[in-house]
């Protein structure tokens, strides 16, 4: 199953790991690995990244964090070609980006010596930015004919288990991502909140979108450290984050409800 219809699909800067990704879920199809090992293996990868941060590899770094993107994108790929669709493996997924992304910054910045407060407040801004790309691009799924619908536009309500999943899995993993997730939705929702009113969203605005997606955030993040650009990746995220008011002022402004 196609997360969109073929006329919803469009370019996404953030999802260049989609298709070696769908080649490394093909080889694992006939096997015993399940999207939750994915999941657990790209985890790894960024804390292997996180090791060459702290000390001061930064290619090696920034390999092991494309390397998580093309993993990324393949748990999700093994749970459709094994038909296997689950909220665990949704919600461990982003989950696990979430905590990655704040020791990820966190060795930059202790490595680069930036305050903490800057680190904290660049982290809110990725993960400000991340929501509003997965905001409109759930919006686009859910409203996509034969899209993927395990995302919901407003996670607030616990979701019935899928065949094959326990629903305390579920329900645990449920309330850890409306913690660290919550916040963030419930700001972009509050900035734009007509936005799921939109029969649909045309090509080239979700390709704007997608400069905010975690690939492409984790590629900028790459590009600056095997540039040896460490000092500047918080302040430059800090910064990006004035698109965030471009893409919404475009959507209420040509995209209305």
């Amino acid at each position: 199953m196609s997360k969109l219809a073929p006329q919803d699909k469009f370019l996404d800067l953030s999802d260049y790991g989609r298709t070696p990704g769908k080649l490394f879920a093909n080889r694992l199809k006939n096997t015993r690995f399940t999207p939750i090992h994915v999941t657990l293996l790209f985890g790894i990868c960024g804390l292997v990244a996180v090791y060459f941060i702290l000390q001061n590899r930064y290619y090696l770094a920034a390999g092991f964090i494309i390397l998580k993107s093309i993993i990324d994108a393949a748990d999700g790929e093994l749970a459709r070609v094994k038909n296997t669709p689950s909220y665990t493996g949704r919600y461990l997924d982003s989950v696990f980006d979430i905590v990655l992304n704040f020791v990820i910054l966190t060795a930059i910045c202790y490595v680069s010596k930036s305050p903490f407060w800057v680190m904290l407040f660049a982290f809110f801004c990725i993960q400000l930015q991340g929501t509003l790309y997965n905001y409109y691009y759930v919006i686009l799924r859910n409203k996509s004919v034969g899209g993927d619908r395990t995302s919901k536009i407003f996670e607030d309500k616990t979701p019935k288990a899928l065949p094959g999943e326990s629903q305390k899995s579920v329900d645990i993993l449920h309330l850890i991502y409306t913690i660290v997730y919550g916040g963030f939705d419930k700001i972009i929702h509050a900035l734009d909140r007509d936005a799921y009113k939109v029969k649909t969203f045309p090509n080239w605005f979700m390709t704007f979108v997608s400069l905010y997606g975690l690939g492409f955030q984790l590629l900028l993040i790459s590009l600056m450290l095997a540039l040896d650009y460490l000092e500047y990746i918080p302040s430059f995220f800090i910064c990006y984050s004035v698109f965030i008011f471009i893409l919404i002022g475009i959507r209420k402004r040509f995209l209305k409800a």
